[in-house]
């Protein structure tokens, strides 16, 4: 029996809303008690938190591991190192590797390369068509077998409606969370950036925010037909949520995320066509971030996401229309995310009911949140040190993070999947 005591912590409860004093009694991997008076005696190992943030560990949905294909970018080892030096005790991945996520032994072989590989909890998504081509949906079944916990074409919008409603249809019937990319693909092909004064200044082809409302009109339309379960992977502007608004009035089964980037980044830290801000979609204006950030703290935006993407050197070293899109966030999410409560703008209770307990409940973990019986993934963070980011000292393989150079606030101290430490900052 394995028994850890975290005392002097300031428990930050997402599930009640609290941020307050007190203790935690982790055994045998779960999460056996806490309180707020006097700490229980214990003959296991005791954590003296000296008053800093004790939390769920994070899950973290839509992670690229780019194995297989592309291990030269990242693999589930150095995914894992990041993860855990970032807080983020679950990471959910992406299909879209090379060869795509859409068979049973596919699935298998990433499962035992994340088991063997990863020191924190690895969650698989699969294709939902087969090759992301839209054409063809994949086995489902077979695939939820394996181990699949979402199916998702990724960036790869299934733009064949009748293809894109059979699969949620089957979707439904063997009870599926399907996560899409709300785009309207015809409009957004090709864009570096999001249209306005600021894309036309620069001479760089742009989409219009519309695209997004668009997507997202599309697919809630099929939700009404089918039912199905479905998660938004990235919902970006002001212009997208009333229709998110009227689809959860409504009863439909849908929740939405965001990503980190676009929650603190905006249109104009593109600049002089700095690469490592391209993204996708394209960062926003400022008034869509701070519609976003409202969303998220009124709840009507479910999750935050790092959306990591690893890209080598050759692929960003390349004029701003050719370079490839993404940026690596399993260690910046956390203090990236910080900014928003030095602010004043998410307090930590709302920012970790975004990134570790909704994520969870979507998925139907019983992870993200303080309560007995509860699996012992929490991060021991201080939000308040101050540090700047240089990308090399980043456990990725690839270090195209937007943050690198700039001044952040928050630092992960420790780690803890089931309760075992897999991550102590020196």
């Amino acid at each position: 029996m394995t028994t850890t005591l975290f005392t002097n912590a300031r428990l930050i409860d997402p599930e009640a809303g609290t941020d307050s004093p007190g203790w935690l009694l982790a055994r045998d991997g779960v999460i056996a008690a806490r309180g707020a008076k006097t700490p229980p005696e214990t003959d296991g190992e005791v954590i003296d938190c000296g008053g800093k943030c004790l939390a769920p560990g994070i899950v973290d949905i839509g992670v690229k591991v780019c194995e297989p294909g592309e291990r030269h970018k990242e693999s589930y080892k150095s995914a894992g190192l990041a993860a855990a030096a970032g807080g983020v005790t679950t990471i959910v991945t992406r299909p879209d590797t090379l060869p795509v996520i859409d068979t049973p032994e596919t699935l298998e072989f990433v499962t035992r390369r994340a088991q063997a590989d990863a020191p924190v909890n690895v969650l698989p998504m699969a294709a939902l068509t087969k090759g992301r081509e839209g054409r063809e949906m994949t086995e489902i079944g077979f695939l939820m077998d394996a181990g699949a916990v979402a199916f998702t074409d990724c960036d790869h919008v299934v733009s064949n409606t009748k293809v894109f409603s059979r699969a949620l249809t089957y979707a439904r019937s063997c009870g599926a969370l399907v996560i899409a990319h709300p785009q309207e693909p015809g409009l957004s092909q090709g864009a570096a950036a999001t249209s306005g004064k600021f894309a036309t200044l620069y001479g760089l082809p742009a989409v219009s925010p519309m695209a997004e409302r668009m997507g997202l009109d599309r697919d809630i339309a099929l939700l009404e037909m089918t039912g199905a379960r479905y998660h938004a992977d990235q919902i970006t502007t002001a212009r997208a949520l009333p229709a998110l608004e009227r689809a959860k009035r409504n009863g439909l089964d849908i929740t939405a995320g965001t990503s980190i980037h676009h929650l603190t980044l905006n249109e104009l830290d593109v600049a002089d066509y700095r690469t490592f801000f391209k993204v996708k979609p394209p960062l926003r204006s400022e008034g869509d971030r701070q519609a976003v950030i409202e969303a998220v703290r009124s709840g009507l935006i479910d999750i935050i996401s790092s959306m990591h993407t690893p890209q080598d050197e050759e692929s960003k070293r390349l004029p701003f229309e050719e370079a490839a899109s993404g940026a690596v966030a399993l260690e910046t999410l956390l203090p990236a995310a910080l900014r928003l409560y030095h602010g004043e703008q998410l307090d930590l209770p709302t920012l970790f009911r975004a990134m570790s307990l909704n994520p969870a409940k979507r998925l139907g973990l019983n992870t993200g949140k303080l309560a007995a019986d509860a699996p012992a993934d929490l991060v021991l963070f201080d939000p308040e040190t101050p540090f700047v980011l240089d990308r090399f000292t980043l456990q990725s393989k690839s270090q195209n993070t937007p943050f690198d150079g700039q001044r952040m606030q928050g630092r992960v101290l420790a780690t803890y999947v089931a309760g075992a430490a897999v991550y102590r900052r020196n």
